[in-house]
């Protein structure tokens, strides 16, 4: 009997696990020498290959960039037809062939020893043209494609692929880059929205509904209708002294018209600080079932104002 298609995958998954498991034990020796040149150069990372092992540069070129290491890919076909003078001696390349014999890589492969560029191999092959000829090797197991004919790229593509992973992250915490500069590469998106700080986001200045204890009810109201957050911000010169919301409008609506603004006022307002991560705001405003967090400095100066609104408009869900 034919095995069932979740067999197959099984199967596929068994195998390039079991490729993984061997490439961690059997790390190239190359690697913390390879780790060291990428983080000495001056310019960029040259990722390249052919075909699928192409598609590979591509993703190895695009996490070293977004993790703080300058990389780009260059297609060897092009190489060939001018994109040879991206790369410079400044950079450093690492060139993709499971089998190390593929022809449309030796122009990069003579380009690189022309000009003294460092060149490191990503192979399965030790003896192959392109091991012989790099500076450094990331030489992948010997171990067997996934697919039934044992010939199309999958275990060699998912292995050159977390071995690229690998360099990626040592070099990242080598460099010592953090979450803030991690957003400044992905200021889109998901990834983006969690990192992004309450100060991205909270209104400020003119925006924000400030009244003095002394103001009459009359006018914190049209303060309150104006600003449009259905709250105001007590203060005491440029110091946060309370919050008014409609739930203080409420409690006190008997005789409210004959009353200040600090006769009416919470005077432990909920605040948050700039610099608190936008997700953890947002977290502290579903727990208390509030919609907006006045923003203060250490000093309790009031700087700002955070409505959910923008939390959930930024992508923070």
């Amino acid at each position: 009997m034919s095995q069932s298609p979740s067999d197959i995958a099984r199967n596929v998954l068994e195998i390039e696990s079991a490729a993984l498991a061997q490439l961690g034990a059997e790390l190239p020796a190359d690697f913390d020498a390879v780790v060291d040149e990428l983080l000495a150069i001056k310019g960029r990372v040259i990722v390249s290959g052919m075909g699928k092992s192409g598609h590979v540069a591509g993703k190895i070129a695009a996490t070293l960039a977004s993790t703080g290491t300058p990389a780009q890919v260059v297609h060897p076909g092009e190489a060939s037809h001018g994109d040879l003078g991206m790369i410079t001696a400044d950079d450093a390349v690492i060139l993709i062939s499971n089998s190390g014999e593929t022809r449309e890589l030796a122009d990069m492969i003579g380009h690189c020893a022309r000009f003294a560029i460092p060149m490191i191999a990503m192979t399965r092959k030790s003896g192959s043209t392109l091991a012989r000829s790099a500076d450094h090797v990331l030489l992948l197991p010997d171990a067997p494609e996934a697919c039934a004919i044992g010939m199309a790229p999958t275990t060699s593509t998912t292995m050159a692929m977390a071995l690229g992973d690998a360099l990626a992250v040592a070099l990242m915490q080598h460099r010592g880059f953090d979450k803030e500069r991690f957003l400044t590469f992905h200021p889109g998106g998901t990834l983006g929205a969690q990192l992004l700080r309450v100060s991205a986001v909270m209104h400020r200045d003119d925006e924000l509904p400030i009244v003095p204890a002394k103001a009459a009810m009359s006018e914190t109201l049209l303060v309150m209708s104006q600003k449009g957050f259905g709250v105001a911000a007590l203060v005491n010169g440029d110091r946060l002294a309370g919050i008014i919301t409609d739930g203080d409008l409420r409690r006190n609506m008997d005789g409210l018209m004959d009353r200040t603004a600090g006769q009416v006022a919470t005077r432990t307002p909920l605040v948050t600080r700039p610099d608190t991560l936008l997700t953890e705001a947002l977290g502290i405003m579903n727990a208390t079932k509030r919609t907006v967090l006045l923003v203060v400095e250490e000093d309790h100066k009031l700087v700002g104002l955070l409505h959910i609104h923008d939390a959930l408009r930024a992508g923070v869900a």
